[in-house]
């Protein structure tokens, strides 16, 4: 399976997207031609080399004629559908700016339609938009994973004034995207490269295994004073002993936490949706028995699971990592019994191997409803089960 990774170390925007792709050795005269047949005024891609804190990268630049037009989505997803863009292209164009547009109707509190583009719809941001959907396309991955995601600090001046960074749009649109710290104050990420992320990404976390083809870098605009203004691209092939998913883990220590306490908060945080709620016990300082209390959860969990934490428990702090991991794929599969039908899962493991668990409610009822030992009721299930399958 062919695989890209973005490494986000200094955020993302349009025309880092743009360089990386380009210096991955996607032909920048087939983006060229796409871009052309918009109709954009004397748009044209320039790209040259540059060096970011000691670090060589592609500049992808856009150069055009001076314009004030102010673009709703209609007009932009008109020159799309008239343009030469393949249908996939312009499927993956019009997703970007569909997201980008649901994220500034939600910030202005007003429709999709009534969004008025400002920097978005300038020609630039068009060209990088667009140029990325082509490059993404001729690319041709099979899944496109991500690092988390610094946006940096400080603030900036839109059309609507001065802001705090994340801009109000960018911040809408990183919604379920883990996010890295970074001390820089300034703009790392932009609307366009968080909406590129939240349209294309499948998934976020660290570097998954694989075997790398090529590396494009590509650069930004700003020189940071103490690290490279670069989007790294790696592109290669899935390593087999690759997880099939991957999680985050979030962590607490607690010593000053009654035992209802800590039990409501893991009732909570299962009714949440959490994957897997457990609890640890541990020697804290001055010789305290503590738990240390952790939760597994996908990345678009952990914002509201950490509420939880903070809220029903006595921390200061959560840890949290992304971690791997191989599931086995599982489907429904019922066993019959003398006592009815038992419930339960029939999963596949790696090796092909078939294995049938039965459900502890399933089993449970029907040991309440007959008198007969829960452990009996297993047995039972499983026997009936390895019974079918020597039938079968």
């Amino acid at each position: 399976m062919k695989i890209a990774y973005l490494d986000c170390m200094s955020g993302i925007s349009g025309d880092m997207t743009l360089g990386a792709l380009v210096d991955t050795g996607i032909p920048l005269e087939e983006i060229q031609a796409g871009i052309d047949s918009l109709g954009l005024p004397s748009c044209r891609l320039v790209a040259e080399d540059v060096t970011k804190n000691g670090m060589r990268a592609t500049k992808v630049s856009v150069e055009h004629e001076p314009e004030h037009a102010h673009r709703h989505l209609h007009h932009i997803t008109g020159m799309i559908a008239g343009s030469s863009l393949t249908s996939s292209q312009q499927d993956l164009a019009v997703r970007i700016f569909t997201r980008l547009g649901e994220a500034e109707a939600k910030v202005h509190g007003t429709t999709i339609e009534k969004v008025h583009f400002h920097e978005v719809g300038a020609v630039d941001s068009i060209a990088d938009i667009v140029g990325s959907a082509i490059g993404w396309d001729l690319l041709a991955v099979d899944r496109i994973e991500c690092s988390a995601v610094p946006t940096g600090g400080g603030s900036i001046e839109i059309a609507h004034g001065r802001v705090s960074i994340p801009a109000p749009a960018t911040a809408e649109l990183l919604k379920g995207i883990p996010l890295a710290p970074s001390d820089v104050q300034s703009e790392l990420t932009t609307p366009t490269g968080a909406a590129i992320l939240a349209t294309l990404v499948d998934q976020f976390g660290p570097l998954p295994a694989m075997a790398i083809d090529s590396i494009g870098i590509g650069a930004g605009d700003r020189d940071l004073e103490n690290q490279a203004n670069i989007l790294r691209l790696l592109v290669g092939e899935a390593s087999e002993t690759r997880s099939e998913d991957e999680i985050w883990i979030l962590e607490t220590n607690l010593d000053d936490s009654s035992g209802e306490l800590i039990g409501h908060c893991c009732t909570r945080l299962a009714e949440a949706g959490a994957l897997d709620v457990y609890t640890s016990s541990i020697q804290m300082k001055k010789n305290r028995p503590g738990v240390t209390l952790t939760v597994l959860c996908h990345a678009s969990q952990i914002a509201t699971l950490e509420q939880i934490l903070f809220r029903e428990t006595t921390t200061l702090g959560v840890r949290r990592w992304a971690a791997g991991r191989t599931v086995a794929t599982r489907e429904p599969h019922d066993v019959t019994t003398p006592w009815g039908t038992v419930a339960g899962k029939l999963a596949r493991l790696p090796d092909g191997t078939l294995r049938f668990t039965p459900e502890y409610e399933s089993c449970r009822a029907i040991s309440e409803q007959h008198a007969v030992p829960l452990a009996q009721v297993y047995q039972q299930a499983q026997e009936n089960y390895g019974a079918s399958t020597a039938d079968g």
